[in-house]
């Protein structure tokens, strides 16, 4: 069986070589594709044929997909999470230092400088006072989100001698053990705030994390606190920090979403949406995300998916295997077993897995699947989708 796959990006070479080209069609227009696997490309309103299984975004974050559409349909999400945490996290405490230091400011002063190299160091040493900055050690930072991005920029920033303090109530027992012992649990988010010197943001942009950082909070801030958003720019409610800017209260916003009323204001380094651009990022989430890709198309197994649960079955030798889609509603399990009972087909493994309102269940099944079985299973009412894997 040969598999189609279109992408809606360039995808970094290094993920594409993951797929056999003897079983794997890649190309950026093919018809009836199988899976679209993308990084920025907007789909919201894009149509997409029934012959779509799977949408694999090569990054993080899936703003740029209409999931809750996709999870009617039963189509798996997937992306790429901690793929590009190192370059992430590279370029957040690149960014404490360019607060602390005022080095874009200073260097801004530096250029505008005009005159002799005599004129010019004088100059320097009558306008160095304006950038005097203040050093890390003993400063505490808040690290909202403690995945595998916010685990290492609090890991490292404690490594650094600051204070951390960290919040997230659905931190994952993985995460969690990555974590420095040295970083302390704050209560909440207004108790982070109320005893930070610095904040930076690592959650996904969703209603309940909108406008996360607003005014209340950063009235909390110490005074003359920075604010650090490398995740998304609605977490941020920006008209909230520029207010606070202009009255003093905020020292430094330094974000990676740069906006007409923000981009030009003195305590402001936006940078151009550079968090994950590395090389070493942009292959490693394509790497990921298409060896994820490949596992659900050959084997029907699903890893991390934004819309359904992990499910991870080793295949039974000699079976056959389908793998169902449905809504998470009582006795499913049941009318699919029985389905196949009726049929006299014989289960030799099942694995059935549910996330919030969607479930997912894959079977191996002794022998073949005839297609009329396959077509009582798409009738049960609740079943989104039936392939055989």
């Amino acid at each position: 069986m040969t598999f189609k796959v279109l992408t809606l990006n360039n995808i970094s070479v290094r993920g594409l070589e993951r797929f056999p080209r003897d079983r794997y069609e890649v190309a950026s227009e093919i018809g009836h594709p199988d899976a679209v696997m993308l990084r920025s490309a907007d789909m919201h309103g894009m149509s997409l044929p029934d012959s779509v299984k799977a949408i694999a975004r090569a990054g993080a974050g899936t703003n740029n997909i209409p999931v809750k559409e996709l999870s009617k349909r039963g189509i798996p999400v997937f992306n790429a999470p901690g793929a590009n945490a190192n370059a992430v996290k590279e370029l957040v405490i690149a960014g404490l230092f360019l607060a602390a230091r005022n080095i874009c400011q200073a260097q801004e002063y530096v250029r505008a400088l005009k005159g002799t190299d005599h004129e010019i160091e004088e100059a320097v040493e009558k306008g160095k006072k304006k950038f005097v900055g203040y050093e890390l050690p003993g400063r505490t930072l808040g690290v909202v989100g403690l995945g595998a991005i916010g685990v290492e920029v609090a890991n490292t920033a404690h490594g650094l001698g600051m204070h951390v303090l960290g919040f997230d109530p659905q931190i994952t027992v993985q995460r969690a053990w990555q974590l420095s012992s040295g970083v302390e649990q704050a209560l909440s988010l207004d108790d982070l705030f109320s005893r930070c010197d610095m904040v930076t943001v690592h959650v996904p942009l969703m209603d309940a994390t909108r406008h996360l950082v607003n005014a209340n909070r950063l009235r909390l801030l110490k005074d003359n606190g920075v604010i650090l958003n490398f995740a998304r720019a609605g977490i941020v409610d920006e008209a909230a920090v520029v207010e606070s800017l202009d009255s003093g209260k905020l020292g430094a916003y330094i974000c990676d979403f740069p906006t007409a009323a923000s981009k030009n204001h003195a305590k402001v380094v936006a940078l151009p949406h550079l968090g994950a651009s590395t090389g070493e990022a942009e292959e490693n989430c394509a790497i990921m995300v298409a060896d994820t890709l490949r596992d659900f198309l050959e084997n029907g197994n699903v890893r991390n998916s934004v819309n359904f649960p992990e499910a991870v079955l080793p295949r039974t030798p000699g079976a056959a295997r389908i793998a169902i889609a449905n809504e998470n509603v009582p006795n499913m399990v049941g009318q699919i077993s029985t389905a196949l009972a009726d049929a006299k087909l014989n289960i030799a493994d099942l694995l059935n897995k549910s996330r919030a309102d969607l479930a997912y269940t894959l079977i191996d099944i002794d022998g073949a699947m005839p297609d009329s079985v396959i077509g009582r299973l798409q009738s049960i009412e609740g079943v989104l989708n039936v392939r055989r894997v």
